[in-house]
């Protein structure tokens, strides 16, 4: 059983800068253990990061400055896969769309550049077989999602049999982004708007580019905050409830979370990820024995990593200003590992 909260605020001196820490405190979680791993990753970290750790909608943990705090939009890199891998399901639990439909049911000319055999699955799990760009996430030289599709199409060789290999790249998001916009009539922002982050109370996240002359980037474009991607996780706690309201179905959430890529199967992901599996737009870190997953994570290459125990029902949320040697794997789950310390695992 756990015991009442107590809170307690703390002024931290990093620097040059104040740090306002406020710590909810769970009797068994050792807040002062989080305090000094951040501490001594301060220099890694910088200055411009928030950390927001939530278990049964109460604050265990959060870290915040005036300027960086649980309300400032940062870019989440990554973790954007797992908003539009989500939004695409609202689409297939109406019925509306598979993850077995082909591509090119939608954006014909794939058919004409001989890649009629890919699917929405492959899209969204990395397996569509096309050639990537040697670096990844690079900036778009398209104007329009609808552009890019059709650059994809008859500029980019079929490299491998579609879901046979796993190739991190924006490819397979890009075309669903684009899938998405012929089945709306609609630009991707307002749809994922709508449909997921308004829904979500996600107001601080958009996918809306920054720079107009170039594409929307469903697979790492969004800007979110420490408070909106809590929300999110929180929703997959809850076998997609949010606020008493049923955003994705339990099948669903089942669904986006399961294993689609093992972790053997992997190409040119990033050093981040090595060791993990993937999911549908997220990252199985930890699984059981029948390959359910227990704990997922949505890394970034910049240094944010959102995070949520299926297990043990929490949510932790690193925000940073984007870092040019972000941390290794390992700090974010030594971090984690001070968490999951103090709160029982409720599965087998």
């Amino acid at each position: 059983m756990l015991k009442p909260y107590h809170a307690m605020k703390v002024i931290v001196i990093l620097g040059a800068a104040f740090f306002l820490t406020t710590q909810y405190v769970m009797a068994q979680v050792d807040t002062a253990a989080i305090s000094d791993k951040l501490n001594r990753s301060a220099k890694q970290l910088g200055k411009e990061f928030v950390v927001l750790i939530q278990k049964d909608g109460k604050i265990i943990y959060k870290k915040e400055n005036p300027e960086f705090n649980l309300k400032t939009q940062q870019e989440i890199g990554a973790a954007s896969q797992w908003l539009t891998a989500a939004l695409v399901l609202t689409y297939v639990q109406e019925g509306k769309l598979s993850l077995d439909d082909k591509v090119s049911d939608f954006l014909p000319f794939f058919t004409k550049y001989s890649k009629s055999y890919i699917t929405i699955r492959h899209c969204l799990t990395h397996q569509t077989g096309i050639e990537a760009d040697a670096k990844l996430f690079q900036k778009s030289r398209y104007k329009t999602l609808e552009d890019e599709a059709m650059g994809i199409a008859s500029r980019k060789e079929i490299e491998t049999n579609p879901g046979t290999e796993f190739k991190y790249s924006n490819i397979g998001y890009s075309l669903v982004g684009r899938v998405i916009e012929v089945i709306t009539k609609k630009g991707f922002d307002r749809v994922i708007q709508d449909r997921l982050l308004r829904p979500l109370g996600m107001r601080g996240t958009t996918f809306t580019n920054e720079d107009f002359n170039a594409a929307i980037n469903p697979s790492s474009g969004a800007r979110s905050t420490a408070n909106d991607m809590s929300n999110f996780l929180l929703m997959l706690i809850n076998k997609g409830k949010f606020n008493n309201k049923q955003i994705l179905t339990e099948e669903s959430v089942q669904t986006l979370l399961s294993l689609q890529a093992a972790a053997g199967q992997m190409k040119n992901n990033p050093k981040q990820t090595e060791g993990l599996a993937f999911s549908l737009g997220g990252w199985i870190v930890e699984a059981d024995a029948n390959e359910k997953p227990l704990v997922m994570a949505g890394p970034s290459l910049s240094g944010s990593w959102p995070m949520v125990d299926l297990c043990r029902g929490y949510t932790l949320v690193l925000l940073t200003k984007a870092l040019s040697n972000p941390p290794a794997k390992e700090f974010y789950m030594d971090l984690k590992s001070i968490v999951d310390d103090g709160i029982t695992a409720k599965c087998n």
